[in-house]
């Protein structure tokens, strides 16, 4: 069964601290989102490959 955004809020919520301000709580959904997006990056197959990244990384810097 597939849980919603709401199920894992919920979750979310349950395992941070009760003292965890708001700031604390909208971090950690922050986080999960982008997890989230990259992961269906992944599957979509949106990747580029260790060796590209160098590749444009020793453009950048000029090496």
């Amino acid at each position: 069964m597939k849980t919603t955004a709401k199920d894992d809020v919920r979750a979310l919520l349950e395992r941070l601290p009760d003292d965890a301000s708001l700031n604390d709580i909208q971090y950690h959904i922050y986080v999960r989102q982008k997890i989230e997006r990259g992961l269906d990056a992944i599957r979509q197959g949106n990747v580029v490959s260790q060796e590209e990244i160098e590749k444009r990384m020793a453009r950048w810097f000029g090496k």
